[in-house]
């Protein structure tokens, strides 16, 4: 009864999921099988070896790729039953992004990244929105600044108020602190969960980092491809 009224309640939750790709030498599996419920408001960290398929499970979930076999839900929309169109609809309304390598684009300023996931989605106060949370991140004096006079943790924390500024239901996070020293990388782990709570997202990341997997709720681990 309690697996099903999970389910019910799950905001992700995946079915034999798998992802095989071909390779010269033949197949490579590098998901298999994996079965997840996540539900509302759960901070999981993913953790496990190079290789193991934790960035590609990532990947999956936020429906940046596609499965070889299973199905992926995303409250209640099937990601695996929609067309690209139908994915970047799902991620515009529901999903938030952090990537290790930041992804800012350097043509912009901090303030412009920011604004930009605001501005596609015609909200009017993107500007207002984008100074307040790169105010909260401890930006504020670097707004008209570019990606390349910023700092490594700079930019990390510019990549945080883009993923949070369009309050997002799920926020998933790719080895968030894998380019920093680790004074910036615990800095950003506070913000990431200050913000995390205040704003009740669900929270999914990819992890090295023992010390950011302990923050979180739940740590799954996965091995050669499979949950262990």
């Amino acid at each position: 009864m309690q697996t099903q009224a999970n389910q019910l309640n799950a905001i992700i939750q995946t079915e034999n999921l798998s992802k095989t790709v071909p390779t010269s030498e033949g197949p490579l599996h590098i998901l298999s099988s994996v079965e997840l419920i996540i539900n509302p408001g759960e901070s999981i960290a993913i953790i496990g070896a190079s290789g193991s398929g934790k960035s590609t499970l990532l990947s999956l979930l936020a429906g940046l790729d596609t499965p070889s076999t299973g199905s992926i839900m995303i409250k209640g929309h099937s990601l695996t039953e929609m067309n690209e169109d139908g994915r970047a609809d799902i991620r515009n309304q529901y999903i938030g992004f952090v990537f290790q390598s930041f992804q800012l684009l350097p043509g912009l300023t901090a303030l412009e990244n920011v604004m930009l996931p605001l501005e596609l989605a015609g909200d009017k106060l993107a500007k207002k929105s984008a100074r307040a949370l790169l105010d909260r991140v401890g930006l504020i004096k670097r707004l008209t600044h570019y990606p390349n006079q910023l700092s490594g943790g700079e930019q990390q924390r510019v990549a945080l108020a883009r993923a949070f500024v369009t309050e997002p239901t799920i926020l998933f996070a790719d080895e968030p602190t894998g380019n920093l020293d680790s004074n910036t990388g615990e800095h950003i782990i506070d913000l990431l969960f200050q913000l995390n709570q205040e704003q009740q997202t669900t929270l999914v990341l990819v992890t090295h980092d023992p010390a950011l997997a302990s923050r979180c709720g739940r740590t799954i681990k996965l091995e050669a491809g499979e949950i262990v």
